[in-house]
């Protein structure tokens, strides 16, 4: 499970986010292109737009589901 204290400095604020035990596979970009990407710098993934709707919400869940480190976190600041 992602916690808060390690998020990422690259993630927008908002709920959902990913931590430093990211492994930088993309998976997640893969999901969810239109809400996650890679900082080119770092080569990190990060929430880049927080979901609002419901579609957005459910394919960011799926991405939850799909991490093989579990490093996207669903408790950030609301």
């Amino acid at each position: 499970m992602a916690e808060k204290d390690k998020r990422l400095q690259e993630n927008v604020p908002g709920k959902y986010y990913i931590d430093s035990e990211c492994i930088n596979c993309e998976l997640c970009v893969e999901i969810a292109p239109g809400l996650f990407k890679t900082e080119n710098e770092s080569g990190n993934q990060h929430v880049f737009k927080q979901p609002v709707l419901p579609s957005e919400i459910l394919i960011v869940k799926e991405a939850i589901d799909s991490c093989p480190t579990e490093a996207i976190g669903d408790d950030g600041d609301v």
